[in-house]
């Protein structure tokens, strides 16, 4: 019996040894963090007004009064973005009064503030501006213009200038860009005395002659048509007269002959 215990005490022990370690708990893996939102491209204006327009010289002003500094920083640090009108180089040419080379450097300064607003608006927002009022510009609360939506068409008006959008040269938020017809001119530098506009051209006077008109060459031939029946008639009324006298004359003397 003691021979049997210890021959079953020895089996169990040796299955002990050869059995696997129970497996250990996994600890759960950790959740991968998301990858950071990628930086919004910046916008280099100055690329954007060179390669369209020619917006020569509103681009020169941007960058003599140090404006397109305030432009980038709004277009590129904020989350509100810009919104800018910029005039051609013929709109600038075309303004013959009032001149800017009268204004001061703030006044100038200004003036080009005057042109943009302090937050991203594509076309499609225009229409509910046209129900607001006057909108602030860049320049300050008193730099405000007013917009109108005509079928799809914007028109601005800033007192001074009445104009409207006539192409988009860059629209994708941040940053719109839209090209105008006029210089932005603010009654906040210019006064309120703003001068009548021009009248519109009369149109041409129809100096073309009537179709049914007679022409004085017709008139001419008409008359001298209806004279010559009359002189011929007055011709022959002579030359039967010169008869008559003649037949009478001799008529006589051939009585008194006989």
């Amino acid at each position: 019996m003691i021979s049997c215990f210890a021959l079953l005490l020895c089996s169990s022990l040796a299955y002990g040894a050869s059995s696997p370690p129970a497996p250990m708990a996994m600890s759960p893996s950790p959740t991968p963090t998301p990858a950071p939102a990628p930086a919004p491209e910046y916008v280099n204006l100055t690329y954007l007004l060179s390669v369209a327009g020619p917006f020569h010289t509103f681009l020169n002003y941007l960058e003599s009064t140090k404006v397109l500094d305030t432009f980038q920083n709004q277009a590129n640090n904020t989350d509100q973005g810009i919104t800018i009108f910029v005039p051609k180089d013929s709109a600038f040419k075309a303004l013959k009064k009032p001149s800017l080379s009268n204004l001061t450097n703030d006044q100038l300064k200004s003036l080009i503030l005057f042109h943009a607003m302090p937050k991203f608006y594509s076309l499609a927002d225009f229409n509910k501006l046209s129900t607001k009022g006057p909108v602030s510009t860049l320049a300050g609360s008193q730099y405000s213009l007013n917009f109108t939506d005509n079928s799809g068409t914007v028109h601005l008006d800033s007192g001074w200038s009445k104009t409207k959008v006539s192409s988009a040269v860059h629209s994708t938020d941040p940053v719109a860009i839209y090209q105008v017809d006029k210089v932005l001119l603010p009654e906040a530098i210019f006064g309120t005395d703003i001068p009548p506009m021009p009248p519109a051209p009369a149109p041409a006077p129809d100096i073309s002659p009537a179709a049914d008109a007679p022409s004085a060459e017709t008139k001419g031939k008409g008359s001298s048509s209806k004279a010559e029946p009359s002189t011929s008639s007055s011709h022959r009324i002579m030359n039967f007269g010169t008869w008559n006298q003649l037949l009478l004359a001799l008529f006589g003397g051939w009585v008194m002959f006989f």
